[in-house]
């Protein structure tokens, strides 16, 4: 079995591997600034504190979690849920910010990451979890239709990069 062969692990991550998390998440926003409603610039030069403290939070099981995927010991995939917070949308959790790098691609990150976010939702009793990924992303759209989100809505012109409009596709799936 070759290296390519090798599937990768999935776990929630800990108060120590914040960086490593933090160096995957630029990496992804650089990268692909269009698949991502986060801009690398802001998160950079700004985002830092505060993003430390919400992964602080994940880390802790404050209402969020957030998952790496792993080579060996090296991270390769990143993903993130958070549950709704009020009385009335508790029910409701969104995945936010996955990424697997190109290296890593095609050797089960991503289904793991998915499953992780789903897995943690139901643990918290959801009935359903909610993405948004950028129209014409058809590598991310296959995955989360193979892992059973369907397409709801479209959000036109969510984003502007580049000098252009992007639509974000709303998917859902129900536990």
């Amino acid at each position: 079995m070759g290296q390519d062969d090798v599937r990768v692990t999935v776990r929630p991550l800990g108060l120590d591997e914040f960086e490593a998390w933090r160096t995957l998440r630029l990496r992804a926003l650089h990268d692909h600034p269009d698949a991502f409603g986060a801009s690398y610039e802001d998160e950079a030069t700004t985002g830092s504190a505060a993003r430390r403290q919400r992964f602080e939070a994940s880390a802790r099981g404050e209402g969020s979690a957030i998952f790496g995927a792993f080579d060996g010991d090296t991270m390769v995939g990143i993903g993130g849920v958070i549950r709704s917070g009020g009385r009335k949308d508790a029910h409701r959790a969104t995945m936010w910010g996955m990424y697997v790098a190109p290296e890593a691609r095609g050797r089960g990150a991503g289904h793991g990451l998915v499953n992780a976010v789903v897995e943690t939702a139901r643990g918290w009793g959801c009935a359903q979890v909610h993405l948004t990924v950028v129209a014409g992303n058809g590598p991310a759209e296959r995955l989360y239709r193979r892992t059973g989100f369907e397409a709801y809505g479209v959000d036109p012109r969510a984003l502007y990069v580049d000098g252009r409009f992007l639509d974000e596709l709303l998917m859902v799936r129900f536990l």
